[in-house]
């Protein structure tokens, strides 16, 4: 047993520090996307919730989602475990084993990259145009009122678990403590995606438009470096997914096998759908669509089977491309194309799990069981979506009233890099002034 212990420990700690991976992967995919003026700008939205969210989730965060006393199961109380008292050290000096038998410091710093990355994905949809101080801000806010209370809902017991005090309970029930019909959401289709994808667009409509958007926005400015972010936060993913297992067994194993199958057959789709409509294929499509794949298994790693995996993987690359195209239909500057691929593939991977999850979907043998669980994700991701809106909408509007999102128009058209920061990413000083004059 002890052996078996101590292999799962490894194996989270790993996960743990691929996670953490992902937002500097992230930094990567996002500053390629962006025009050469911005680059830097971008990548240091992601290293600042790196360090924002990671301060105060030691401080703060994970009582507030794990703790014992829990209000209203929404949030749990910050001050129970305030600097993580109590969590690390038992009361024989030997270090406290958490749920899973291995120490809980362990799990305290998996899932505190989860609230980073989580926090980050939403500065996709402001590039170019904000204040780095307040989305530095922005960022702890958005994490302890919106962030934190999710995970606590979904993941430490509160309203959107599968206790008998959660809301799918009150709908069909509970028996021996748990819902009769209880939520999948394996990884953080709800608590990651779809809330950051919702901030995005909130914020997106809050900040307002770059300059020229739709029309002379300036194209990605290298390409191999997104499709570098892109592998990068694939191979993170895998202690996304595989570590959300909390051991390593044969469901890490079956994540990791799903998380493949998916993303594959993601990059798949959006590429299919782009030859159709433009009759091209493109490394930013194929990079996108890896995103969009990891992002639709994630509530479902641990309740499909592979080829379960590949048809719901299609769809959400196929999802997602169309998805991009809403900021153009409806007109919101999502820069970076966080509402299609997180928001869009997210509530696919949420809600499309109760069609074919094993043994409980409505094609996999669930029967009436399947219908109950198609409206139970149906209802969480409802639910954590009404949540972030509400919460991140009061956010954004105090910050704007405050401190102010938008940097000046000259530094905007002039590039962000040199005008909010002085520096740029690129020495091509021939064509002006360390290159913060010229377009590209």
């Amino acid at each position: 047993m002890e052996t078996v212990i101590v292999g799962n420990a490894a194996w989270m700690l790993m996960s743990a520090s691929l996670v953490l991976l992902m937002t500097p992967a992230l930094a990567l995919f996002y500053g390629g996307m962006t025009e050469r003026r911005g680059v830097l700008n971008m990548m240091l939205m992601s290293f600042g919730s790196l360090a924002v969210v990671s301060m105060i989730y030691i401080l703060w965060g994970w009582s507030m989602s794990y703790g014992t006393q829990s209000w209203a199961g929404i949030v749990a109380s910050p001050f129970e475990f305030f600097g993580l008292k109590d969590s690390i050290i038992d009361g024989s000096g030997d270090y406290l084993a958490g749920a899973e038998g291995y120490a809980n410091i362990i799990d305290i710093g998996f899932q505190l990259t989860f609230a980073v990355i989580s926090t980050a994905i939403i500065s996709g949809a402001l590039a170019g145009r904000v204040k780095i101080g307040t989305w530095l801000v922005f960022s702890g806010l958005w994490a302890t009122f919106v962030y934190f209370p999710l995970a606590h809902m979904v993941w430490g017991g509160g309203i959107l678990a599968e206790g008998d005090n959660s809301v799918t309970a009150w709908i069909f029930g509970a028996e021996g403590g748990e819902a009769l019909v209880a939520p999948i959401d394996f990884a953080g289709g709800t608590v990651v995606h779809i809330s950051a994808g919702t901030a995005a667009l909130v914020l997106a409509i809050v900040v307002g438009k770059r300059q020229g958007f739709p029309k002379s926005v300036q194209r990605p400015h290298n390409l191999p470096m997104v499709m570098l972010g892109a592998g990068m936060l694939w191979f993170g993913w895998f202690g996304f997914n595989g570590g959300s297992a909390f051991a390593a067994d044969g469901l890490a194993g079956l994540a990791w096998v799903n998380t493949t199958a998916a993303t594959a057959a993601a990059i798949t789709g959006w590429l299919l759908v782009e030859k159709l409509r433009d009759g091209y294929c493109t490394s930013l499509g194929a990079a996108s669509g890896v995103v969009a794949g990891l992002v639709t298994i994630t509530p479902a790693a641990g309740d499909l089977n592979p080829v379960t995996s590949l048809l719901l993987g299609v769809f959400g690359g196929m999802l997602g491309c169309l998805g991009v195209g809403l900021k153009f239909r409806f007109g919101f500057d999502d820069s970076l194309d966080v509402v299609g691929v997180h928001l869009v593939a997210g509530l696919w991977g949420t809600v499309a799990v109760a069609f074919v999850a094993n043994d409980r979907g409505i094609f996999t043998g669930g029967g009436a069981e399947g219908w109950k669980l198609l409206i139970v994700q149906i209802l969480i991701a409802l639910i954590a979506m009404v949540f972030t809106i509400i919460i991140t909408t009061i956010i954004a509007l105090i910050l704007k009233s405050t401190m102010g999102w938008r940097v000046s128009e000259q530094i905007e058209a002039d590039g962000i890099d040199f005008g909010g920061h002085r520096e740029t990413g690129y020495d091509i000083s021939s064509r002006g002034v360390r290159g913060h004059t010229s377009r590209n």
